[in-house]
């Protein structure tokens, strides 16, 4: 089922020339010194005791304190960094996160000494919510209070990118390779392909992306026969698009191989309903004619502490239990279809003057996405539940 496409044109702003790019991230531990204040640093506010904290924190302690995710923004950085070179743009590369060092003050504060006052920011997710999107818009806004910085500087975010070629592309082509590896270990007859995403609450899921097409809040009509969005919001229609997409572009090599959008990563107080299936019950539940598993991590672009413990660990664990041979597929990670999608993304809203903006690229009927996001966009009480982890 689909959503009612957003009417592209009306948050679609003018190109214009910038001075830098900001690629914010989340941020994670880099010591076992570090885990708890980082632990700290995500559940400010909601009053969750460091004994708790301890219990995600085993995640870190496994790879001796220390997200892989702070590396790979390193490494992604600098192919920023090689494709804006190749391509002559001369946009310098800045980098803050939310939650670790490089925070976002330190990363502003260093933008506006070193002159820079329009700046395009790159976030390290592809697809809609609060705490996939507003939440980074917000976390910046807040950096520039803090920094005496408003009107001083000024912020943009490029789109949503969830259906741009950069992003997909990739995808497929982890997925196909994941199938073929099946093919190899002659497992392809009884394969099934997981995409994994971050859970969250469902009534974040609900209030995801813009309200225009969800008027009630509820039941929405998509156009066919006896055919209706159920619940969700744009974060799990993007997501089952973007999966359908893939298997649609490997049809041609696996055909009919069956596939399901499983979530991951559930935390917070038992009593708030989550997106489901997990993904550990999904594979509890799977035919016994299910040999092999490809499991793409569709909803991350890095392989980062919930990839490498949710997946590589617990999921692989219940593989195992069942009797099913599991092939993990990577995320885009600095992939070079996603660092140059990443760059076609700056040029749509950077130009020299006189200039012509890049087109805008989307492989789904929901795309291209919207440049500015409206005030009631990604509404984010119910997401502040959630402990990620990266």
């Amino acid at each position: 089922m689909t959503l009612p496409p957003l009417a592209a044109s009306s948050r679609t702003v003018p190109a214009t020339t910038y001075d830098a790019i900001l690629l914010a991230g989340f941020g994670g531990p880099e010591g076992q010194d570090d885990v708890i204040p980082y632990l700290r640093n995500v559940t400010r506010g909601r009053g969750i005791p460091d004994e708790r904290l301890e219990e995600v924190a085993h995640h870190y302690r496994h790879f001796g304190g220390i997200s892989p995710i702070n590396d790979q923004n390193r490494e992604l950085k600098a192919a920023l960094e090689a494709e804006i070179a190749a391509r002559g743009l001369g946009l310098p590369v800045y980098w803050g996160n939310r939650f670790w060092a490089p925070y976002f003050a330190d990363a502003l504060k260093e933008l506006h000494a070193d002159g820079h006052r329009k700046v395009l920011v790159l976030v390290t997710t592809s697809f809609s919510s609060y705490s996939g999107c507003r939440a980074y818009r917000e976390d910046l806004a807040t950096a520039l209070a803090e920094t005496g910085l408003e009107g001083e500087l000024e912020l943009d975010k490029v789109r949503q990118y969830f259906d741009h070629p950069g992003f997909v592309n990739p995808n497929v082509d982890a997925v196909r390779g994941g199938l073929a590896s099946l093919r190899e270990q002659g497992l392809l007859e009884g394969a099934h392909v997981m995409f994994a995403t971050h859970s969250i609450p469902t009534a974040a899921a609900d209030v995801s992306g813009p309200r225009e097409a969800l008027p009630s809040g509820e039941e929405v009509p998509t156009g066919g026969e006896n055919e209706w969005y159920a619940g969700g919001g744009w974060y799990v229609e993007q997501q089952r698009a973007v999966a359908a997409l893939v298997m649609d572009r490997i049809a041609d090599e696996f055909p009919d191989v069956p596939w399901s959008l499983v979530f991951q990563s559930r935390s917070g107080s038992p009593e708030i309903p989550w997106l489901e299936p997990d993904i550990n019950d999904a594979i509890e539940k799977l035919d016994d004619a299910v040999k092999g598993l490809v499991i793409s991590p569709i909803g991350f672009v890095s392989d980062h502490m919930e990839v490498a413990w949710d997946l590589d660990n617990e999921a692989v664990e219940t593989c195992e239990g069942r009797g099913i041979v599991p092939v993990r597929v990577p995320t885009v990670g600095v992939d070079p279809q996603y660092v140059a999608g990443l760059i076609d993304l700056v040029e749509e809203r950077h130009v020299a003057p006189g200039g012509t903006p890049r087109e805008r690229e989307a492989l789904t009927d929901l795309g291209p996405w919207q440049d500015v996001c409206p005030t009631d966009c990604c509404l984010g009480r119910a997401a502040k539940a959630t402990i990620a982890s990266c």
